[in-house]
């Protein structure tokens, strides 16, 4: 059965699961870098840019870490709740733009860090918001038995 609370190991793997998204993220948009500054605007123009992509290592070690996110994830949701387990795991919204500024050397306007925080504080009120749902559950339960 399900877990009713986030233990630490719980909320390792979810940050493992983040951290593994992120990485993931990164390795793709790195794997893009091979085939240059194309356009993508036919069958021709798609095996130009697929070809080099296709070759590239940061492309494999992005697939390698698709699936040990998955297996991470599946592990995660086999301990807890879809609806509490992805909106604790979404420090990847603030780690890919971190990591973007980093390895990257991408530009985030502050609109953008804006509205990065509006989203996790979203975030913050989705779970808040189920963990109230179940702790008004519990109770309507115990009155109804009595």
């Amino acid at each position: 059965m399900f877990t009713k609370k986030i233990t630490v190991r719980i909320f390792l793997l979810l940050l493992a699961t983040d951290i593994l998204e992120t990485f993931t993220q990164f390795c793709f948009k790195k794997s893009t870098f091979a085939a240059g500054p194309y356009g993508v605007y036919g069958a021709q123009q798609l095996f130009a840019f697929l070809w080099p992509v296709a070759l590239s290592p940061y492309l494999w070690v992005g697939l390698f870490l698709v699936f040990s996110t998955f297996i991470v994830w599946s592990t995660v949701l086999s301990k807890i709740d879809l609806s509490v387990a992805v909106p604790v795991a979404s420090s990847s919204y603030l780690f890919v733009p971190l990591v973007s500024v980093t390895f990257l050397k991408e530009h985030i306007s502050l609109m953008r860090w804006f509205g990065i925080i509006c989203i996790l504080i979203g975030v913050i009120f989705v779970s808040r918001s189920s963990k109230e749902k179940k702790i008004a559950q519990n109770t309507a339960g115990h009155f109804t038995h009595t």
